[in-house]
């Protein structure tokens, strides 16, 4: 069970900011603008803007209601740019590529021509 700095279970810290941005918000997807409610409304989930969940200001600046496919789509989306932006591991070792197969082609062209 994951726990935070105070040591409350993640899961009951989610029951409390998940109760108070569903009473700030519309019971609306940020996204996909699908609303939500009656025993749909367990499908709206809040996302933490800036991917942390031990950030949740009372004013719930760091909150949006997402749906869950919008929910998943965004953290794919988080975890892809960080793929590509993370250097590879083993990306500084070895030689570096110099070859330019094309670099001579200029001149062959030019040398070609004056054979005719």
């Amino acid at each position: 069970m994951s726990t935070n700095k105070t040591n409350v279970p993640y899961s009951q810290r989610e029951q409390g900011y998940r109760e108070k941005a569903l009473k700030m918000y519309p019971w609306v997807c940020g996204r996909c603008a699908r609303e939500f409610s009656g025993k749909r409304l367990s499908e709206l989930t809040v996302h933490h803007k800036d991917h942390n969940h031990d950030n949740n200001p009372e004013d719930g600046s760091n909150w949006e209601l997402l749906c869950l496919y919008c929910h998943d789509n965004e953290h794919s989306r988080y975890t892809d740019s960080q793929y590509q932006t993370a250097p590879r591991p083993g990306a500084d070792l070895g030689p570096k590529t110099t070859f330019k197969g094309l670099a001579g082609l200029g001149d062959l062209l030019k040398n070609g021509n004056k054979q005719d």
